[in-house]
């Protein structure tokens, strides 16, 4: 991890929003953009340069329009939405955003719709209601909308209400290309290499937004990287059946759509809010479509025994390679190794892989690591699997909790931390033990995040009281495992 922007809004004030953290239930951690309190996280990576590398809320945005057919059409191609139908155009163009939501800033609409991607731009075409005035929205379709340096590289989306009359400055451009199907506009951008982020931000919003077509939906990128499509092409494939359009360089098409979405449904920090799901999706229903898009084999772990000889419960441990290591990571893998866990290490290579990766953690009973964004593979764990975190030293228990412990029941997982103590950190080679650091954590908490982010979040490592992690590990043993043979 390298070092992160400086923010100057950062200070005072920020120091007593720290304080009120357990009040504001925004707070995920997220490294190298340094987070404003309840606003940015602790694990993560800085967004990527390549990727990317107003509206008052509760606007209603509403608009109906009459419009005759004006779609130019063109043969179908293999894999493709594209209609070779010149089918009429519905006699209507409604639009309806969304700018109050928390997350996301959305935008819906259906009608005579042209997306120009090489100008970002989606019109919405009106036949005789067309206002000048209040002709433009626009925003960027990635759900982390709080966070402003990160939405700084998004590319924004310019949706406008444009006069259906040929000619003159506000005419719409004639389409190109027709689809038969919706489309879904989204950002590759943003933390796009932080698994977590990839989860929270963009995958699970974009279940929820494109699901319920059931592959009968056209997504189209901004901020397109392809290293990124190729990475998650198991499940774009399976919200999808045909290819992620490339929208920074879709050339001069047009591209017409009987109905569209711009920007992401999104609820909450890895996970979802049946009750503000229009479909009723469910954590338990993303993991059930997580597994079918990677051929996931195990849906629940059952307890082993622990007298029958038979195989034993599996651990997959996280091991980082920037802040926050196990230091003395091959004695714990040992002492888990001699309990009785059938141990799996992985590194930042072996965890890259998501068509194996998955796999393995789905084959394991328990997914432990010190705080990061590798415990979100907890999301290919079968149910009733065990996930620890290993909160670092420095009153971080309830922040760590925000981000990997409440998540884990609505999966239909179980949740144990090991929270390690001042002995078991690397800061004792950098400060003596009178320091704030240790005997009063959480002044440095109210010297403001910079303080927070370099000591306790970005500043430390972990060696682990191995005969403190042992006992802590034979007690996980005997939680997994059972007496009796069935």
């Amino acid at each position: 991890m390298r070092g992160r922007p400086k923010s100057k809004k950062h200070g005072n004030g920020a120091a007593a929003l720290w304080l009120l953290l357990p009040l504001l239930v925004l707070t995920v951690l997220k490294t190298n953009l340094l987070p404003q309190v309840a606003r940015y996280s602790i694990v993560g990576s800085s967004p990527s340069a390549a990727s990317g590398d107003e509206m008052a809320g509760g606007v209603d945005a509403t608009k109906v329009y009459n419009q005759p057919n004006q779609i130019a059409t063109t043969s179908r191609e293999a894999d493709s939405s594209v209609s070779n139908s010149d089918g009429a155009t519905p006699v209507g163009s409604k639009l309806s955003c969304n700018f109050s939501d928390h997350q996301s800033n959305t935008c819906t609409m259906q009608g005579d719709l042209r997306i120009h991607g090489k100008s970002a731009t989606v019109y919405v075409v009106s036949a005789s209601t067309y206002r000048p005035e209040n002709s433009t929205i626009k925003l960027r379709p990635y759900a982390r909308k709080w966070e402003d340096q990160v939405m700084l590289l998004v590319r924004e989306v310019t949706v406008r209400r444009s006069n259906l009359p040929a000619g003159g400055a506000d005419a719409p451009p004639e389409c190109s290309v027709r689809h038969d199907v919706p489309a879904v506009i989204f950002s590759t951008g943003g933390y796009n290499r932080n698994f977590f982020h990839v989860m929270t931000d963009v995958i699970i919003p974009l279940y929820l937004t494109a699901r319920e077509y059931n592959g009968r939906v056209q997504l189209l990128a901004t901020d397109y990287e392809p290293k990124w499509i190729a990475k998650y092409k198991s499940i774009l494939a399976a919200l999808s059946a045909y290819p992620v359009i490339d929208m920074d360089s879709d050339e001069d098409a047009v591209r017409c759509f009987p109905s569209a979405r711009v920007g992401l449904e999104s609820h909450k920090e890895l996970g979802i809010v049946p009750g503000l799901s229009r479909n009723g999706y469910t954590m338990t229903s993303f993991r059930e479509f997580i597994r079918s898009a990677y051929s996931l084999q195990r849906p629940r772990a059952a307890p082993l025994s622990r007298s029958s000889g038979g195989p034993k419960p599996r651990l997959v441990l996280i091991l980082r390679r920037n802040s926050r290591q196990l230091k003395n990571e091959a004695d714990a893998i040992a002492a888990a190794t001699e309990v009785g866990f059938d141990v799996v290490p992985a590194g930042p290579d072996d965890v890259s892989d998501l068509e194996r990766f998955s796999a393995v953690v789905n084959s394991c009973d328990v997914l432990m690591g010190v705080h990061g964004a590798g415990l979100a593979n907890m999301l290919f764990l079968p149910d009733n699997a065990t996930v620890v975190q290993i909160i670092p030293w420095g009153e971080l228990k309830w922040p760590c909790r925000h981000s990997f412990g409440e998540p884990v029941a609505p999966m239909g997982l179980r949740y144990l931390e090991y929270e390690a103590t001042a002995d078991e950190t690397t800061l004792n080679e950098t400060y003596p033990r009178d320091h704030a650091v240790f005997t009063d954590p959480m002044s440095v908490h109210r010297q403001g995040f910079d303080k927070v982010w370099n000591i306790f979040i970005n500043g430390q490592h972990i060696i682990l009281d191995i005969k403190r992690f042992r006992g802590f590990v034979e007690q996980l043993y005997r939680a997994t495992t059972t007496e009796n043979v069935g």
